[in-house]
């Protein structure tokens, strides 16, 4: 009976929360659910994915208000990003983000990596030779080391595997949000990139109802 109890009140003051507000996110205009349902990491969390191309300036633009969104996100949800793959030219950056994922260099080089694109403009997106170059020089790693991560089995494996989680998805562009696999969002859907991140916010919130409503 508490159990019951506890999830109906959750479900009541998710309701209380937005059912009555002019600001309750619409299905089919700010957000929209998947496709299909598509496959999560870790089913105890909620998770959230960001699909981003390193040469998209709306992606560059997010990048700072959502490195603050992700440090404020609750302990039963986890944040991941997936390249995303709508064109062959962006399959380098693919390379690039996986390339620093498997050397450790995410946090050192992630955003360093938007600002040689979009600021400092030394690096070319659609150019696998400097992404090579920059994370060389950047890291201090042997040029060989990077180029040999860069171009291997396990790196082309993951970029595959984005590729089918951009198709799958049902984005059309980035960046995008996918809440649980099953939900997502965009700052073309929402509005903008603030209203991108409410929204996540929102369906994070309908998730976790969700959930509680299964037990």
């Amino acid at each position: 009976m508490k159990a019951l109890f506890a999830s109906l009140l959750m479900l009541l003051a998710f309701t209380s929360s937005y059912a009555d507000t002019p600001q309750v996110p619409k299905e089919g205009t700010e957000y929209q659910a998947t496709p299909q349902a598509m496959p999560t990491d870790n089913p105890a969390k909620i998770e959230v994915t960001e699909l981003f191309w390193y040469g998209c300036p709306h992606c560059y633009r997010l990048e700072p208000a959502l490195e603050a969104w992700v440090k404020k996100l609750p302990k039963d949800v986890e944040f991941k990003r997936v390249p995303g793959i709508a064109r062959p030219e962006w399959v380098p950056m693919a390379k690039a983000y996986y390339t620093l994922e498997s050397l450790g260099l995410v946090d050192k080089l992630h955003a360093a990596l938007f600002d040689a694109i979009h600021k400092q403009r030394v690096v070319n997106p659609a150019d696998e030779t400097s992404a090579i170059d920059w994370i060389t020089k950047q890291s201090g790693l042997d040029r060989k080391k990077v180029e040999d991560t860069f171009r291997s089995f396990s790196v082309t494996t993951k970029v595959s595997r984005a590729y089918q989680v951009f198709q799958t998805s049902g984005a059309t562009g980035v960046p995008s949000l996918i809440v649980e696999g099953r939900y997502l969002t965009s700052s073309t859907l929402a509005g903008t990139n603030e209203d991108a991140l409410r929204v996540t916010d929102y369906l994070i919130e309908k998730v976790r109802a969700e959930r509680v409503g299964k037990h």
